[in-house]
C-alpha cells in the first residue's frame, strides 16, 4: 500500500509540456557546443571538496552484479562464455615454458532494468533533438553516438556524494512498486539525515529496490511496477544543480497500467532537457549501511565508465569512499 495516492497519466502529462521542458532545460547553459551538460557542475574546487570526505579509507562498490539468469526483469539477457577455459590444461602433457589460462567474451544490452550503467546525454532526445538542440541523427545505426557519447565521461565523475535513504526515512526495508517519491520526501529526507544537496553533487536515492529483489525475487517491472522519484522533483533537481543522479531502481517510478511514453519524465527532462546524467539500477544497500553507520550521509564517489566509442551508455561500478 502506498503512503498516498497514485499519481495518474494526467498528472504526469504536465511534466512533458513543452513550458516545463523549457523552464527546466540548461540548453545554451555553457554555451551552444556543450555535450557534458550537468558534468559542468563538477568543478577542481568540487573534486577536493569529495577528496575532503575520505577519512577512513573504506570503499564501497554501488553496483549489482552482472549475472547471466534470465529472469521477468531482465528485459535483454546478457551473455558470457568462455572462449578459452581451465579444463583442457587440467590432464595436458606439462610442457616447460608453455602459458596456459582462460579468456571471456561478454555482450549485454547496457540499457534497461537490471544492469547498473550510465546513460549517456546521447540516450534520449525531444521532438527529433538531443540535449543542447543536437540533432537525433547524430546517433545513428551506421555509427552510434557521434554526439553526447558516453565516452565524454572518460576522465571518471569524481565529486560529492550524497545518499537520501527514503525506506530509512519511513522505517521500512524498501518501498513498494509503484511507489512515487515526491518532492517532499526528499526535503523531509535532507532534513532527518541532516544533509543538503548542493551544486556538482552526484545524489544516490536508495528505494530498496535491490533488498526487495533479494529478498522477494525478480518481477516483471514494466508490468507490476518500480518505485522511483516522480516528475516534481525535476526543479529541485534543477535549482540544486545535482551532476549526476543514481538509484537503485530506474529513477523514474514506474506506476503500473501507465502506458511507456508517459513513464520517464526524470528521464526525458532530465537527459534531453538539463543534461543531467544517470545511473539506472544501482546496488545502493552497503553504501547506506556504511552511512548509517557513520552517521554520515556524503563521501567522495567516482564513477568510471568504460571508454565505449559512441555509445549512449556504460555498465559501471561507482566506488563511494569514507
Amino acid at each position: 500500500m502506498t503512503r498516498r495516492p497514485m499519481p495518474t497519466v494526467e498528472d504526469t502529462l504536465k511534466f512533458f509540456t513543452q513550458d516545463f521542458f523549457d523552464k527546466h532545460s540548461n540548453w545554451g547553459r555553457w554555451g551552444k557546443d556543450d555535450q557534458m551538460g550537468t558534468l559542468n557542475h563538477i568543478t577542481p574546487v568540487k573534486r577536493l571538496q569529495a577528496a575532503k570526505l575520505i577519512r577512513d579509507g573504506e570503499t564501497v562498490s554501488c553496483a549489482r552484479p552482472v549475472t547471466w539468469e534470465r529472469g521477468p526483469d531482465v528485459i535483454q539477457q546478457p551473455v558470457h562464455f568462455m572462449h578459452t577455459s581451465g579444463e583442457r590444461w587440467v590432464h595436458a602433457p606439462k610442457v616447460e615454458g608453455q602459458m596456459q589460462g582462460a579468456a571471456d567474451w561478454f555482450g549485454m544490452a547496457v540499457h534497461g532494468l537490471h544492469i547498473t550503467h550510465l546513460d549517456s546525454l546521447g540516450h534520449h532526445f525531444r521532438y527529433g533533438k538531443a540535449f543542447n538542440g543536437f540533432s537525433a541523427d547524430k546517433v545513428n545505426t551506421h555509427e552510434g553516438a557521434t554526439v553526447m557519447s558516453v565516452e565524454l565521461a572518460r576522465k571518471a565523475i569524481v565529486t560529492r556524494g550524497v545518499l537520501l535513504d527514503m525506506p530509512r526515512l519511513y522505517g521500512l526495508p524498501y518501498l513498494e512498486r509503484g511507489e512515487p517519491l515526491y518532492l517532499d520526501d526528499l526535503l523531509a529526507a535532507e532534513k532527518a539525515q541532516g544533509v543538503k544537496v548542493e551544486p556538482g553533487d552526484a545524489l544516490l536515492v536508495r528505494t530498496g529496490a535491490y533488498k526487495r529483489l533479494l529478498e522477494k525475487g525478480p518481477a516483471d517491472e514494466v508490468k507490476e511496477g518500480r518505485a522511483g522519484l516522480y516528475g516534481n522533483t525535476l526543479p529541485y533537481l534543477h535549482e540544486r544543480g545535482v551532476a549526476v543522479l543514481c538509484s537503485d531502481a530506474a529513477n523514474d517510478v514506474i506506476v503500473p497500467g501507465h502506458p511507456m511514453p508517459f513513464r520517464l519524465p526524470i528521464h526525458h527532462v532530465g537527459i534531453a532537457g538539463m543534461g543531467l546524467w544517470l545511473i539506472d539500477n544501482g546496488n545502493l544497500e552497503d553504501v547506506a549501511e556504511a552511512c548509517a553507520a557513520r552517521k554520515r550521509w556524503e563521501f567522495s564517489l567516482t564513477v568510471a565508465p568504460l571508454r565505449l566509442h559512441n555509445a549512449t551508455g556504460s555498465p559501471v561500478n561507482p566506488i563511494a569512499v569514507f
